[in-house]
């Protein structure tokens, strides 16, 4: 009976505790009701265009047809993901995306934290400014634009590259025919297009480290590369952590525009990726329910490798550096 009492006290303190906390919240929002006003024109633009279209997410497992509509079209389960699976197209696709994707993962993403790291130790500012802008120039040209200068550059009549190949008795060579040099034009042209770009997170977190830091350490004798050895790069490993879980969860999604427009007959063996192949059926064949399952496969992909990705970091980091 007093068991059944004390239980009874004990149900009645824990709701009168969370009705306390609701009211708590409650009044907190209204207090804050502007900033949650500010906030929801961005909460409403995810729920629109985020949330909402993965209704049509079911085309992948229907054989849809718009005269039938979504729900009107037949159920056909894992049909599609077993014809894609099954289809030449996967391996090689699946192949040229990853190998671009970990390419541009384990070139691209050190380059900007080093270039970071070197522009830090810079003291003449007007020289460290300059340096930023130019690294940040490139970021602001299209990539119709940016596919167009390579197709100059290494265009094997008229491109420098190969002009001056010709000079030095060399023969020309058509860069963008070798399927090969594919995956490495594309690399290395992301390089000088965003490292400027990408080194910018970086750069922000280093200028918010103290200057007592430097101060003490220049007092006790240690170099710039001390200096960045035991002050910047500590300071620096929790942005580079959250980053690389970020791209780790892009690894699948390899640019489409840049992609499609660099294609040519003789590179299509190396530079068809998934994201191309998803354009080509889906929207030039109109087979819907095909590309859909096949982009969903690349965003499960992803789903996959961001969430083992940030679950490494966490253990390796004990708890400190992750997403969630």
């Amino acid at each position: 009976m007093q068991g059944g009492q004390a239980a009874t006290v004990q149900n009645a303190a824990s709701k009168s505790e969370k009705a306390k906390e609701r009211a708590f919240k409650t009044k907190l929002m209204k207090r804050n009701w502007d900033l949650y006003l500010l906030i929801l024109p961005t909460v409403l633009f995810f729920i629109i265009f985020k949330y909402v279209p993965m209704y049509g997410v079911q085309i992948a497992f229907r054989d849809f047809r718009p005269v039938d509509g979504i729900w009107g079209s037949a159920w056909i389960g894992l049909d599609n993901f077993r014809r894609f699976f099954t289809s030449y197209q996967f391996s090689q696709t699946l192949v040229n995306t990853l190998t671009i994707s970990f390419m541009s993962l384990f070139i691209n993403f050190p380059i900007p934290v080093i270039f970071a790291l070197l522009l830090n130790q810079v003291e003449v500012k007007w020289f460290k400014k300059s340096v930023q802008t130019v690294s940040y120039v490139p970021y602001f040209i299209s990539t119709v634009v940016m596919v167009g200068l390579l197709f100059s550059f290494l265009s094997p009549t008229s491109g420098p590259i190969n002009t001056l190949i010709k000079a030095t008795g060399g023969t020309p060579i058509n860069f963008l025919g070798v399927p090969n040099m594919f995956k490495w034009i594309y690399v290395f042209s992301d390089t000088w297009q965003m490292t400027g770009y990408n080194a910018i997170i970086y750069i922000a977190s280093l200028s918010g480290i103290s200057p007592e830091y430097y101060e003490a350490a220049m007092v006790d004798g240690a170099s710039k590369f001390k200096r960045m050895l035991y002050i910047d790069i500590p300071f620096l490993i929790p942005t580079v952590c959250v980053m690389f879980i970020l791209s780790a969860g892009r690894v699948m999604s390899v640019g489409f525009e840049k992609a499609f427009l660099m294609q040519t007959p003789l590179n299509l063996t190396k530079s068809e990726i998934i994201s191309t192949f998803v354009y080509k059926t889906g929207l030039v064949q109109s087979d819907f329910s095909f590309s859909t399952a096949v982009s969903l496969f690349n965003t499960v992909v992803n789903l996959v490798l961001i969430v083992s990705v940030n679950t490494v970091t966490k253990k390796l980091s004990n708890g400190e550096n992750s997403l969630w």
